[in-house]
């Protein structure tokens, strides 16, 4: 297997904007790129930088249903076409098909590029459109680029395929695309749906119970959840399963919304906490499936101080390079944020001083995140022949 690296993007991929004030805005896309290359993690002969083309219907159709995909084309020109389209969510903008098409097709060519050894990680900041359900936009996102790709890796024949959610909402398009499905561990790590959208992911979501139970995990976190306890349920939890699982590939969805400045969520990482966590996929990657590994964007709404800092990171992890988080910032990127008339104050560093230290899960402990960890144990790990109160496990 080859050991460069593919990083997809295309300025084309800009395209997908729902408006000035839509939260999902493109901008985010475009700060990161200009700050990894601005790092220097782009122009080097391990790094490729690939433009992809759009998603054809056959590979649309493998998730989505052929009635959704008319109607997602019908909408510029019909905004009662219903299918969650033209909500407040999912406002209805230029060629939405064809963006999100594009978007779907980037991490089509993420996958294509590590299933032929091409390349052993990829990633697709732009991808991770993890609530676009079979017949319906969610949440932002129009096609499910993550499910499509799965769904593509399971007919080249795979049969463990895990992807991880590690955004601050709950998976749900893609755990619904796969709860029926054996081969594909879906495992998410999200704010308590009690207070946040979509509504989903309580850890007794397992998988279909005639069919495929133990193939859903989730951990829900109580709102606060800093970097430390944040890596503490996650390493209580996420290596145990994948283990016992042992994938053949693994999909990484790293949406930033965690992130303690971010406006739509409440818990309270730094851009060292998850810096912190695209590490720790990448030596699972390596352990488990000879370091196949997709890594996807997905939320994150800090288009300033988060979003650029924290994909850059994961680029740079992916990479292998590594990223020193006191690195400063150019002065040239804070300057072309001024320029835009951004209002959030341009960082400085690479890091915001986050303390990513954690004590490993005990079942002595009691706080919030531990009654979560044990949630979640005690839901899943049984499916995997894991005992729920040894931490050895």
């Amino acid at each position: 297997m080859s050991d460069s690296v593919a990083v997809v993007w295309d300025d084309a991929l800009l395209g997908y904007t729902m408006g000035g004030d839509h939260p999902l805005h493109p901008v985010r896309l475009d700060l990161t790129m200009r700050l990894a290359d601005g790092l220097g993690l782009l122009g080097n002969d391990r790094v490729r930088v690939l433009k992809p083309t759009p998603a054809d219907e056959e590979l649309l159709t493998l998730v989505h249903d052929p009635l959704y995909l008319e109607a997602v084309r019908q909408a510029p020109g019909n905004p009662d076409v219903g299918h969650g389209l033209g909500t407040a969510d999912n406002p209805i903008f230029p060629d939405m098909y064809g963006a999100a098409a594009l978007i779907t097709g980037g991490t089509m060519l993420a996958a294509q590029q590590v299933h032929s050894g091409a390349a052993q990680h990829a990633v697709n900041i732009s991808g991770g459109l993890h609530h676009a359900m079979r017949g319906s936009a969610s949440g932002f996102c129009v096609f499910n680029d993550a499910a499509v790709a799965i769904a593509w890796l399971l007919g080249k024949g795979y049969e463990r395929i895990a992807y991880v959610d590690l955004d601050v909402h709950h998976g749900d398009g893609v755990q619904a695309a796969f709860y029926d499905d054996p081969r594909v561990l879906t495992v998410s790590i999200h704010q308590t749906p009690l207070t946040l959208f979509p509504g989903t992911g309580f850890p007794e979501e397992t998988g279909d119970p005639d069919k495929a139970l133990g193939s859903a995990v989730n951990l829900a976190l109580p709102n606060g959840t800093d970097d430390s306890s944040w890596l503490r349920a996650f390493t209580a939890v996420v290596p145990s399963v994948l283990t016992a699982f042992q994938p053949q590939i693994i999909v990484t969805q790293c949406g930033c919304d965690a992130h303690h400045e971010d406006p739509l969520a409440d818990l309270a990482l730094t851009v060292d906490g998850q810096r912190a966590s695209y590490k720790a996929m990448h030596e699972l990657a390596h352990q488990l499936c000879d370091g196949r590994w997709i890594a996807l964007g997905g939320g994150g709404y800090g288009l300033v101080r988060c979003v650029p800092r924290a994909w850059t990171h994961l680029i740079a992890e992916v990479s292998g390079a590594g990223l020193d988080p006191a690195t400063e910032i150019p002065e040239s990127w804070r300057d072309d944020v001024v320029r835009r008339g951004l209002r959030a104050r341009p960082p400085t560093h690479m890091t915001e001083g986050g303390y990513t230290g954690f004590s490993r899960w005990d079942n002595f402990t009691e706080s919030r995140v531990d009654r979560a960890i044990m949630r979640t144990r005690r839901a899943s790990f049984p499916y995997f022949g894991l005992d729920p109160d040894d931490p050895r496990d």
